[in-house]
């Protein structure tokens, strides 16, 4: 069974049939025929009319056991079905003989015409049930149908689609033309299918695909694995990895380099292999901190060699072979402090102490350290004990500068205006000046604190033994500028020289020396064990302290038998 207006269906009975007159597809057939063709050519079926099947001349059907179902037109809405008006015959010779319009249809079995209401006709006889303009055309009676035109290419441009075109700069291109001569239109790209030959005759060229372009994908993907991997191999050795190091001790090639104040493992570690010294950062912290030591490297000049494991590199710069740096010993006096200066800027001998008479003013001493009568040099004191990058070029007054900043910033740290009050004196001054009789009497670190709780003792106004005088050769030594300990009495007390404490009371007029740590330290944190005498008993190294004056009389035999006396 066909579709309404897609085919003919079967041929028309003959009237002298037997069974004409049962309606056949004779109402279908009528139906289909309908349509007009393009152009309004009529079309002509000499088969005999036929009594229409059912009811389907009339635009009505009835379905199954004579059931009949509500009409709906093309916009869905129901309308009530036409009366049937076809005649039934009763026998085939009652038969009239029937009437053929100039279409070819019998007259009065036009099938009902859903689209009748479009008053637009179509072909100027027929109304056009497609009247959209981007409506399909009708259906044509199968007879009349005709292969749908090709339909005309486009006219070729200039433009050339790109890759979101369809046709792809990198597959696409002549050199395929030969190898595709052969396949089917359908299986070329669309770029062939939209114009290729217009573009071929005089258009734009096609891209060519290349071997370069191959190339440069690999060399894409191939750089960007490489890249990955590489930094993915950084980051495990960051995160996981042991330091890189050198191996060794050095490559022989010196170089000298100056570590700041204040640097820590980390920032020295940057100075180290800025230079060469060390390979890695880590490397150098990791041999720092397993150093028990290591925690002692201070800042200043240092020769160390390129190349060196960090390992090395930190006990070379625990050793002194390593110091390149102006060192201040504790306890070193300033007359001798100047003369290294001078040493090291390699300028005339004198030059950094006369700077140091005529501009101490200038060089940052704190205004508790200032005006204090008597003294011999305002500086003493004041050039702390530690290591200096001090080199050729320099100017003296920068170097004493630099040393004066150090010991001020160390006095402050420890509290020394609040403390020396607590302690019995007057001010920091004063505090200074006992650590330096601590630095220059104790022969070593176990000494100080004894030694400071003597000078306290001798200091205090209840003292019967001594009458608040120190009697310290130390300090006779310094105002005569020498270090002897064969000192006869006639020749100490016939000095008043306010330096000499065997016949002045109390404190000098100010520090005899430099202090070091350990000293101010002793001189803040005295022994309470009541001593009040002392006596190198072999003249050098080894001190023992009494508390009476029997004891002390009893040291002074046995550093004379020590002596051959």
């Amino acid at each position: 069974m066909t579709e309404y207006g897609r085919g003919p269906g079967s041929e028309p009975w003959h009237p002298d049939d037997p069974l004409y007159g049962d309606g056949g597809w004779g109402g279908q057939q009528a139906a289909q025929q309908a349509q007009q063709s393009y152009g309004g050519q009529p079309q002509y079926h000499p088969q005999q009319p036929q009594q229409q099947y059912g009811d389907w001349g009339t635009g009505e059907q009835h379905g199954y056991g004579d059931q009949s179902y509500p009409q709906y037109d093309e916009y869905g809405q129901q309308y009530a079905p036409q009366q049937p008006q076809h005649q039934q015959h009763q026998a085939p010779q009652q038969h009239q003989q029937p009437q053929y319009d100039q279409n070819g249809w019998p007259t009065g079995s036009y099938p009902q015409d859903p689209y009748a209401q479009q008053p637009a006709p179509y072909g100027g006889e027929q109304s056009d049930y497609y009247g959209a303009p981007e409506a399909y055309p009708p259906p044509e009676p199968p007879g009349r149908r005709r292969p749908e035109p090709e339909r005309e290419p486009e006219p070729g441009t200039d433009w050339d689609p790109g890759p979101d075109q369809g046709e792809h700069a990198f597959f696409a291109g002549g050199d395929d033309e030969d190898g595709r001569d052969g396949e089917p239109d359908d299986r070329r790209g669309r770029g062939e299918r939209r114009g290729g030959g217009d573009r071929r005759g005089g258009g734009k060229e096609k891209k060519r695909r290349s071997g370069l372009a191959c190339l440069v994908v690999v060399a894409v993907f191939g750089g960007g694995l490489a890249g990955v991997s590489y930094f993915g191999y950084q980051f495990y050795q960051d995160r996981f990895g042991s330091a890189p190091d050198f191996a060794g001790s050095g490559n022989g090639e010196q170089v000298t380099v100056t570590i700041p104040k204040g640097s820590g493992g980390y920032a020295i570690g940057q100075v180290l292999k800025k230079t060469g010294v060390v390979k890695s950062v880590d490397a150098f912290v990791a041999a720092q901190a397993a150093n028990p030591d290591g925690k002692n490297i201070q800042d200043g000049v240092y020769t160390l060699q390129k190349e060196m494991s960090a390992a090395s590199a930190v006990e070379l710069m625990l050793s002194p072979k390593s110091r390149d740096n102006l060192i201040i010993a504790e306890g070193k006096r300033n007359a001798a402090v100047y003369e290294l200066i001078d040493a090291r800027l390699e300028v005339e001998k004198g030059t950094t102490a006369k700077v140091a008479e005529t501009r101490w003013k200038t060089l940052g001493l704190p205004d508790w350290a200032v005006n204090h009568p008597n003294v011999k040099d305002p500086l003493e004191g004041f050039l702390f004990p530690s290591s200096y990058a001090v080199a050729k070029g320099q100017k003296p007054e920068d170097v004493l500068r630099q040393m004066v900043a150090r010991a001020t910033e160390k006095y402050e740290s420890l509290d020394f205006e609040t403390k020396a009050k607590s302690l019995g004196l007057e001010g920091p001054w004063e505090l200074v000046t006992v650590a330096s009789l601590v630095q220059a009497e104790g022969k070593t670190h176990d000494d100080f604190r004894k030694m400071s709780e003597v000078i306290y003792n001798r200091l205090k106004p209840t003292n019967t033994e001594t009458n608040q005088k120190l009697q310290f050769d130390s300090t006779f030594n310094y105002l005569l500028g020498q270090s002897e300990i064969d000192i006869s009495e006639s020749e100490i007390n016939s000095n008043p020289d306010p330096y000499n404490t065997y016949t002045n009371k109390g404190l000098p007029p100010g520090p005899i020396g430099n202090p070091g740590d350990d000293a101010l330290q002793a001189a803040l944190k005295p022994t309470r064990d009541g001593w009040m005498y002392f006596v190198a008993t072999d003249g050098m190294d080894k001190t023992e302290f009494a508390k009476t004056i029997a004891e002390h009389q009893r040291l002074v035999d046995k550093f004379n038998a020590s002596r051959g006396n």
